[in-house]
């Protein structure tokens, strides 16, 4: 694993998700998160270590401690509530007014909407290719 960061895994291929990275790394004002594309070698090293999540068609947010290695993963309503913590400020108050909701009820909601994103938003052709100032904070 290259990082000692949080890295947000992602559906590269997807609209909204594409747009939804985008969002973040404009409000990430530590710019200390990173990104890394489901279909990439990072998400497969991570599908490696963590076989259970292979099936997983959801934002997966990775924490890893100082050794770079995996302290915490989360996914679907828990992962947009680490985004939310990550990002801080009023982002952190939302995610923890959205704690509040019982998981699964969060995740019913998350379910729904990712079964459609592709309808609503679209399917992308190829990942998208990060600006020269946002290129080191994608992994592959």
């Amino acid at each position: 694993m290259p990082s000692t960061r949080a890295v947000l895994l992602y559906d590269g291929l997807c609209g909204f998700c594409d747009r939804a990275i985008q969002f973040i790394v404009k409000r990430d004002r530590n710019r200390t998160l990173q990104f890394a594309a489901l279909q990439g070698e990072f998400a497969a090293e991570v599908f490696r270590q963590l076989p259970y999540l292979r099936g997983v068609d959801s934002l997966i947010f990775v924490q890893h401690n100082a050794q770079g290695t995996m302290q915490s993963v989360r996914v679907r309503s828990d992962a947009v509530i680490a985004i939310a913590g990550y990002l801080g400020g009023l982002w952190r108050m939302g995610g923890q007014l959205l704690r509040l909701v019982p998981q699964p009820i969060r995740d019913w909601g998350y379910n729904t909407f990712a079964r459609h994103r592709f309808r609503m938003f679209g399917r992308m052709d190829a990942c998208r290719i990060p600006s020269e100032e946002e290129r080191a904070r994608f992994l592959d």
